[in-house]
C-alpha cells in the first residue's frame, strides 16, 4: 500500500508514537496513541495510528501484543528514539510546558483539579532511605510543595505506570504556576531552567542555563544526571539548586502577586523570588514590559538524594494528577513508619493528606 504523504512527515509521526509507547510498560491501543498526540497537536483517528503501526511493525520498532491492538515498543524502536533528528526533538520541552499548564485545573480554593507533576523512579526495597534522604530539601522548603505521591509497582501515578520492582514518587513540578495563571488570563513566558546559586535562602545568579525553545532535553534532567547541583549545601546556607525563569506582562504584577498569595491555600509555593517591571532578577535582563519571576524546580528533593549517590529514573514534567491524590511529605514519612502506608496500599486503599 502506498501512502501519499510526505516522508518527513512520516517520521515526524512515527517518532511520536514511538515516545508515547516508551512512557508506558504496558501495551496500549491506538485510541489511547491518537488521544496522546494530540497533545503534540497531531490530529490522527485511530484507524490511522493503526496504519502507522502496521509499518512501524514490519520496521521492527513495535510489537503487537494480544488479539487487541495492543503495542510494546522494542529494542530497536527505543534506538530510533535515541538517533531521532534532532530538528523534530528542538521545541518539544517548550510544548510540554504549554500542554501541561493548559490541563492544569487546580482550584486553591476547593482544593480539587489535576496539577502537573515530575515522576522520579526508585528500586523498591530504597523507599525509606529515599524518603529519609529527601527531608532537609522538604524541610528547608526548596521544592514547589511539599505535596507527593507514592506507588508501587503495577500502579499508576497519573497516566504513567510504575514498572516491576520499582516505587514511584510524583513532586509537583514548577508549571503548577503557569497553569494556575494561565486559568486566571495571565500568560507566562518559560524562558529556561538553570543551575541557580543561592546564599543564606537569597538567589544570587545563574550558573548554567539551558533555554527551553531550543532544548531537545529537559534541563532538570540534564543538570541532575551531570551532578552539577549542590541542593544539600544550599539546606545548609550557601549552594545552587535548580530553578527556573519565568516573565510575565507587566499590567499583571499586581494581580500575580495576588494569586501566588491565593494558591499558597492549596500548598503550592515555589517562588523564589519576582522583579519589579523591566528589572534584570539575579542578572537576567528582562524586557521592559515585562516582570521577571524565578521558580524553584520541582526536582530539587532528587537532585540532593542524587547527591549522596543514590540513584534515581527522573520523568521531569511527567503528567498530570489529581490534586486529591497527593499527600504531605511528613505525612507520608509518618504513615510509612506506623506501617499504615503498607495496609492502605495493599487493602487498595488511599487516605489523601491534609494540604498544610
Amino acid at each position: 500500500m502506498k501512502t501519499n504523504l510526505p516522508t518527513e512527515d512520516i517520521e515526524r509521526k512515527t517518532n511520536l508514537i514511538l515516545k508515547i509507547l516508551s512512557g508506558n510498560s504496558d501495551p496500549v491501543g491506538a485510541g489511547y496513541i491518537a488521544n496522546q498526540l494530540q497533545d503534540y497537536g497531531v490530529s490522527l483517528s485511530e484507524r490511522s495510528v493503526r496504519y502507522h503501526l502496521q509499518f512501524m511493525d514490519q520496521r521492527g520498532l513495535t510489537q503487537l501484543v494480544g488479539r487487541r491492538d495492543g503495542r510494546l515498543i522494542t529494542r530497536l524502536g527505543m534506538e530510533e528514539i535515541a538517533h531521532a533528528r534532532v530538528r523534530d526533538k528542538v521545541g518539544l520541552v517548550i510544548s510540554k510546558i504549554e500542554v501541561l499548564a493548559f490541563k492544569t485545573t487546580l482550584n486553591p480554593d476547593t482544593l480539587q483539579g489535576n496539577l502537573p507533576v515530575n515522576i522520579s523512579l526508585f528500586p523498591k526495597d530504597q523507599l525509606e532511605m529515599v524518603l529519609d534522604s529527601m527531608k532537609p530539601a522538604f524541610e528547608a522548603g526548596l521544592c514547589v510543595s511539599n505535596l507527593i505521591a507514592l506507588a508501587a509497582e503495577g500502579e499508576r501515578l497519573g497516566d504513567r505506570l510504575v514498572p516491576e520492582g520499582k516505587i514511584g514518587i510524583a513532586t509537583v513540578c514548577s508549571i503548577v504556576i503557569n497553569g494556575f495563571l494561565l486559568k486566571n488570563g495571565i500568560p507566562m513566558d518559560s524562558k529556561f531552567a538553570g543551575i541557580l546559586e543561592m546564599r543564606q535562602g537569597t538567589p544570587l545568579r545563574f550558573a548554567e542555563l539551558i533555554h527551553y525553545s531550543g532544548s531537545s532535553l529537559d534541563p532538570s534532567e540534564v543538570f541532575i544526571r551531570g551532578k552539577m547541583t549542590s541542593v544539600r549545601e544550599v539546606a545548609k546556607g550557601k549552594g545552587s539548586l535548580l530553578a527556573n525563569f519565568r516573565e510575565i506582562p507587566a499590567p499583571s504584577l499586581g494581580l500575580v502577586k495576588r494569586l501566588l498569595a491565593d494558591i499558597q491555600k492549596a500548598g503550592i509555593r515555589g517562588v523564589l523570588m519576582i522583579g519589579g517591571i523591566g528589572e534584570t532578577v539575579c542578572e537576567t535582563p528582562v524586557d521592559s514590559n515585562k516582570a521577571g519571576m524565578i521558580l524553584a524546580g520541582g526536582l530539587n528533593p532528587v537532585a540532593y538524594i542524587h547527591e549522596m549517590g543514590i540513584e534515581a529514573e527522573n520523568h521531569a514534567m511527567s503528567t498530570i494528577m489529581d490534586y486529591q491524590r497527593l499527600t504531605p511529605f511528613h505525612e507520608i514519612c509518618a504513615d510509612l513508619k506506623r506501617g499504615e502506608w503498607r495496609n492502605a496500599h495493599h487493602q487498595g486503599v488511599w487516605k489523601p493528606g491534609i494540604p498544610f
